[in-house]
């Protein structure tokens, strides 16, 4: 299993794996974007632009220069073989959870998700939650024939961990099938619902979970480097607002995934995902 090692390094960033609780790691995959590919060129371009943050934050008044967190690089993957990629990142996410890391993978496409969450469910053998924000449901049972791609990811997480296990936010398209099926099955609340979430947090207060962001969340204003941008998203402020609510949480592994460099000529998409990262980096070793 090899990397990729670019440079530069996330901000902050060191080589210390055995000093870091918090470990970063690229999965530039893309395989099964069905609109505009080019999430795997995502992870080297949020590390890029996270050079232009602060180290400093002053939502919650602590600096980057006071944690010890790794950059791992990208994970090198069988372009084109989908099956082995999820193989290979199913291998190197389950070597972090047996290491009692808290990874927090640059993606890439929404699949890199599945086989994630079945490495941390095989590793920690314990109940977990996966709290997914997100324009799409993601709950197709295949699409155009294939059971393994961004459109079915959470379908296949919710087979792992079991559906009630999944609460999705964000959720503004989806086919009629998965919608129903979500409705049915897991715990989906549409993006007008967002407020939701703080029903959800007293809920899965102290317990293990697992987050998936989906830079299509956000309105395609601020966030128009991805592949399959939706309108009518939410703000910025409301993601932070409600990462600072999750401390409460115990995270196991955090995902950020479909930002697509290539069609954001500003780079707001990437630097966007980069204060995300920073902020949960902050959060998480606190």
């Amino acid at each position: 299993m090899g990397f990729n090692l670019y440079k530069p390094f996330f901000l902050c960033a060191s080589e210390k794996y055995e000093d870091s609780l918090i470990v970063l790691a690229g999965i530039p995959m893309d395989f099964t974007v069905s609109f505009k590919p080019g999430s795997r060129f995502a992870p080297i371009k949020i590390r890029e632009v996270s050079l232009e943050l602060e180290e400093y934050s002053v939502y919650q008044d602590k600096s980057l220069y006071d944690k010890t967190f790794c950059d791992m690089g990208d994970l090198e993957l069988p372009f084109g073989n989908i099956e082995r990629s999820i193989e290979t990142i199913y291998q190197f996410a389950y070597k972090l959870f047996e290491e009692k890391k808290v990874p927090i993978f640059l993606g890439g496409e929404h699949l890199i998700t599945f086989p994630i969450v079945k490495a941390a469910a095989n590793s920690n053998k314990e109940e977990f939650y996966v709290l997914h924000f997100d324009a799409h449901a993601d709950m197709r049972e295949e699409y155009l024939g294939e059971k393994f791609s961004h459109a079915t990811v959470m379908r296949r997480v919710g087979e792992v961990i079991g559906f009630k296990n999944v609460y999705q936010f964000g959720i503004r398209s989806g086919s009629k099938e998965e919608i129903e099926f979500a409705k049915k099955n897991s715990n989906l609340y549409f993006v007008d619902k967002w407020d939701k979430i703080d029903e959800v947090m007293k809920n899965l207060k102290g317990k293990k979970v697992y987050l998936s962001i989906d830079i299509d969340v956000f309105d395609p204003a601020f966030a128009p480097g991805t592949g399959t941008p939706e309108p009518g998203g939410i703000l910025p402020s409301d993601l932070f607002d409600t990462l600072f609510k999750l401390k409460d949480l115990n995270i196991i592994g955090v995902d950020i995934v479909e930002v697509s460099p290539y069609y954001d000529i500003s780079d707001r998409t990437a630097l966007l995902a980069a204060k995300i990262v920073r902020e949960l980096i902050l959060m998480i070793d606190g």
